[in-house]
């Protein structure tokens, strides 16, 4: 570890952002370790000081001087490093004999500080990431828990404990290959029995928490990134301290240079970000920073992140480009799909509410009105985008022992599908995923059958496969079969679309919500009669087959359950917007137990929390 070493001192007192950046690099590039605790101290004490309340009111308007700083001397940060350094060798004995953390050494560390806190729970307050909120006043958040036990950890003189980052946790890696984990902070109120436990355990392991085993995992350089990333200049919801914002850029742009942002995305969004607001001459643009961000996530973790995405989304979104912004929402989607929903995934969650019930809304009322009139929203494209963005959330929701979709959800659904023509919505080539469609073709009212779980038969095909196959073989062989042409037509068709109660109580009407009743003439054509079955659109008359307007026609794939059953009422040359929003809230009224992806344990049934 580097320490605090003369060459370190001799900045001090620091007067400027200059000179902290210079710190932060002589750090770096030493030939030992960088040392968290100093740096987390030193960026601790001046967030604090340009963000108190005491300086608000002087901090709102951009500063003459902005490369200036409040004068930070030696002997305050050396006071608080010594403390530090003191309260670790008190409590735990120094790795004299350089061998590797056990857990229950981790362990250990974390008690000592977890034991030091003050007895609240801090999730949603600023500036309590870093050592100086820790040791001028016992608190720190969920990550300052984390980052803590790391620097304890490399005081001590274990330096096989390292950082493991998801997008809204924080927990440990240590062992001689790295492959142990463990837990050592908190994330949410009372799980802090969790401190010690190995991670990707459980059904908590398949949520967007713990980002499906595909962490950041740190080096101790990337912990210095970790530590300048969490810098907060917020002075209040709506006002940014300018000096702490512009140091946080500088830092990012050092660390960006030395290569240590390379694997982490979110550091490089949060740069990115940085750069929309105050461009830094010479450098690389926001736009392509986002792109590399997504880049990093694909590359390194397996495109198991969502963040990048939604950055890049809020980008366009705050530029207009709205085209560009529903592909990226709908990217975003692609990756949480491959979640099961946890109360944990709240962060997420806020996410993507906003996005579906205040960004998207927002473009669908600026673009329908006034001289942006019909430019999106004569798009297929976009309206394939806003397919793939809500089918990812209700593949999220499969398996989930939480629901995710209710009334709040659809109602803005609707209203944003409506703003679509029938003819722009009829150009998108919308295919429903065989491999687990096949599962459902002889679920008759399966959307409402099996207690509304509408991913039981994605976990228990085995058994209907056969069924599958022998439907598909009766479907050439209709003269074999004892039932009138027209009670099979509604039979196929029932496992495809929502029985009309009126239908069924008077005997008026289609028998099916938002479709025609089925064609019950003998087929002359065993092609037509698998269309019947796949639950093909019908249309009032046949158009010609264009092959050059095929190949630009979008085409979305469907995987969720709910999604593929709305297909037809999506392509409806009139909408049913109450069959719609029934049907995608169907499960959310009653809660059942599920099955998880992947897993043979039954989760105990929940009931559904009034919304």
């Amino acid at each position: 570890m580097a320490g605090f070493r003369d060459i370190d001192k001799a900045l001090f007192p620091i007067k400027s952002i200059n000179t902290v950046v210079q710190l932060f690099k002589n750090q770096l590039e030493s030939p030992s370790e960088p040392d968290l605790a100093l740096l987390s101290i030193v960026a601790g004490v001046i967030e604090n000081c340009l963000t108190s309340r005491s300086n608000t009111a002087l901090q709102i308007s951009e500063p003459v001087e902005q490369n200036n700083l409040p004068i930070l001397e030696l002997k305050t940060v050396e006071i608080l490093y010594n403390k530090f350094r003191s309260i670790m060798f008190n409590a735990v004995e120094q790795n004299k004999s350089k061998s590797f953390a056990t857990r229950d050494l981790v362990k250990k560390v974390s008690d000592v500080i977890w034991n030091s806190l003050t007895r609240s729970y801090y999730k949603d307050r600023a500036h309590l990431q870093s050592l100086y909120s820790y040791l001028s006043g016992s608190k720190l958040d969920c990550f300052g828990v984390a980052f803590a036990v790391v620097a304890g950890c490399q005081c001590l003189g274990y330096n096989d404990v390292h950082l493991a980052l998801s997008e809204d946790h924080a927990w440990v890696v240590f062992g001689e290959n790295g492959t142990e984990t463990a837990e050592v902070t908190w994330h949410g109120k009372g799980n802090e029995d969790k401190r010690g436990q190995e991670i990707g355990k459980g059904v908590s392991a398949r949520s967007w928490l713990y980002v499906n085993n595909k962490p950041v995992i740190c080096t101790r350089h990337m912990e210095v990134a970790a530590l300048v990333s969490a810098i907060d200049p917020s002075l209040n919801s709506t006002h940014d301290a300018y000096e702490v914002a512009l140091l946080q850029q500088e830092l990012l742009w050092l660390l960006y240079g030395l290569g240590h942002l390379k694997k982490y995305p979110m550091a490089i969004g949060n740069l990115g970000d940085l750069e929309e607001i105050s461009a830094t001459e010479g450098k690389v643009p926001c736009k392509s920073l986002f792109e590399e961000a997504i880049y990093s996530a694909r590359t390194y973790y397996n495109n198991q992140h969502v963040y990048p995405y939604t950055y890049q989304g809020g980008y366009f979104y705050r530029n207009k480009m709205y085209e560009e912004a529903f592909e990226s929402w709908a990217n975003a989607s692609d990756v949480i799909r491959l979640y099961n929903y946890s109360r944990d995934d709240e962060e997420i969650y806020k996410e993507f509410l906003e996005i579906a019930n205040e960004l998207i809304p927002q473009i669908m009322k600026t673009e329908s009105s006034g001289f942006s009139a019909n430019t999106i929203l004569k798009k297929s494209k976009c309206f394939a985008d806003l397919l793939r963005f809500y089918d990812g959330i209700c593949q999220w929701e499969e398996g989930s022992a939480t629901p995710v979709l209710h009334i709040g959800w659809a109602k803005p659904l609707v209203l944003t599908i409506s703003k679509f023509d029938a003819d722009v919505r009829a150009q998108v080539n919308i295919v429903c995923d065989k491999s687990e469609e096949d599962k459902l073709l002889k679920k008759n009212g399966s959307y409402f059958n099996n207690n509304n779980n509408n991913n039981y038969e994605k976990e228990n095909g085995s058994a209907n496969t056969d069924l599958v196959v022998n439907s598909t073989k009766q479907t050439g062989e209709k003269d074999k079969s004892p039932f009138h042409p027209s009670i099979e037509a509604l039979t196929a068709a029932c496992s495809e679309k929502i029985l009309n109660p009126e239908y069924l109580l008077q005997g008026d009407g289609s028998p099916f919500v938002g479709g025609d009743y089925p064609d019950v003439s003998p087929s002359n054509s065993p092609q037509e009669s698998t269309e019947k079955l796949n639950g093909g659109p019908s249309t009032s008359k046949e158009v010609p087959i264009d092959e050059h307007s095929q190949d630009v026609r979008p085409t979305v794939v469907l995987h969720s359950q709910k999604m593929k059953q709305l297909k037809d009422l999506l392509l409806a040359e009139k909408l049913n917007t109450q069959a719609i929003s029934l049907h995608l809230t169907a499960q959310s009224q009653v809660q059942v137990g599920k099955k998880g992806r992947g897993e043979g344990d039954h989760v105990r049934p929940k009931r559904a929390r009034r919304e």
